[in-house]
């Protein structure tokens, strides 16, 4: 009988690991398990204690606990910066804080280099303060940048004042980011048959594009969400 040219299927079974090769992989799966953990509560204990060094030599000792104690406390300096910050925009939200703020806002746009710093940031600020009240609720597909490629993009506000003017109805605003850095991207306006809806929440849709596309959200089932939701109710009713 003439031999076979196909390998046998025990030669097609893969090898197992050595144990080198086993703890190798165990180790790599550990820091990746454990480094996003200790990056986070590096970058919060040092903001703690950035914040702590500018916000302790101006606290009164009379009013530092840290005087009548014997150790350091750490983020003393953060609950005195954001007692501070929250009492600095009660007072703002009156009628005496807004016209400060107006003033100081129309003093600093007057001086030259300091209102071009201050201009940048006013807007940034402004930008973000919008965006979390009415922008970036939704996800969706775009057709881009050629026929049949498809990319992600977060949809803003709604097309307003002139575009809005010059457009046919039913065009939407789309951001369309780039990977890994999502804080540059595209601004289009898009007709509105022409994109693909997407249930995934908006914080899904940015870690699958800071991540590449290796962080893939899984696809919830709205309406069998919905039901379990009500099944629920009515249980507890």
């Amino acid at each position: 009988m003439a031999k076979s040219n196909f390998p046998l299927d025990d030669e097609l079974e893969p090898k197992k690991p050595g144990w080198i090769a086993w703890l190798r992989s165990r180790f790599f799966a550990g820091v990746f398990v454990a480094a996003p953990i200790a990056i986070t509560v590096m970058i919060v204990l040092w903001l703690i204690s950035v914040i702590d060094n500018r916000v302790k030599p101006l606290i009164p000792p009379v009013w530092n606990p840290e005087s009548y104690t014997e150790f350091a406390i750490p983020g003393i300096g953060v609950v005195v910066a954001v007692i501070l910050l929250t009492l600095l925009g009660a007072v703002t939200t009156n009628l005496l804080g807004r016209s400060a703020v107006v003033f100081s806002d129309h003093l600093l746009s007057r001086i030259p280099v300091v209102r071009n710093i201050y201009s940048l940031f006013k807007q940034l600020f402004d930008t973000i303060q919008t965006s979390n009240q009415s922008s970036f609720r939704d996800m969706v597909l775009v057709e881009y940048p050629k026929k049949g490629t498809w990319a992600i993009g977060f949809v803003t506000a709604p097309v307003k004042g002139e575009i809005k003017e010059k457009l046919p109805d039913g065009y939407m605003s789309v951001f369309v980011p780039t990977t890994p850095n999502p804080t540059s991207g595209f601004y289009m306006f898009v007709p509105r048959g022409e994109v693909i809806d997407l249930d995934m929440s908006v914080e899904d849709g940015a870690k699958m594009i800071v991540s590449v596309g290796m962080v893939v959200p899984e696809r919830t089932d709205k309406k069998k969400l919905q039901e379990g939701l009500e099944k629920a109710a009515r249980r507890s009713a």
